[in-house]
């Protein structure tokens, strides 16, 4: 079983946050985790990262909306496995074919464009 936990990370000003809180999947199985955010500009980067016990982020996809939306970037081990959606007021992550090894805590960070 691969348990999964997504906590926010904020920038000044805009919010994100959570959809669901903890999420439990088979192996094999396919999960999609979600945040919702508000920002004060439309032009943002939508950030992926996990992390597990006792390490640091782990930085996995970056999407972009607004003016910046043909812009994202996949960590390379994540490729294969791991998509993203992005629009004006939330992200999502895909994992599929799930190993043990994707059970973390997942964070969903919002960046603004002109940072």
């Amino acid at each position: 079983m691969c348990m999964f936990i997504i906590l926010p990370v904020m920038t000044c000003g805009d919010s994100i946050s959570p959809q669901q809180t903890a999420e439990s999947r088979t192996e094999g199985e396919s999960v999609t985790l979600s945040c919702s955010y508000t920002a004060s500009s439309s032009n943002v980067y939508l950030n992926w990262y996990r992390q597990n016990s006792n390490q640091a982020l782990e930085y996995i996809l970056y999407k972009g909306t607004g003016s910046v939306s043909s812009y994202s970037h996949t960590a390379d081990f994540a490729k294969s496995r791991f998509t993203s959606t992005a629009d004006s007021s939330s992200t999502t992550i895909t994992i599929s074919k799930l190993a043990l090894s994707d059970t973390a805590i997942y964070h969903c960070a919002l960046e603004d464009s002109t940072v």
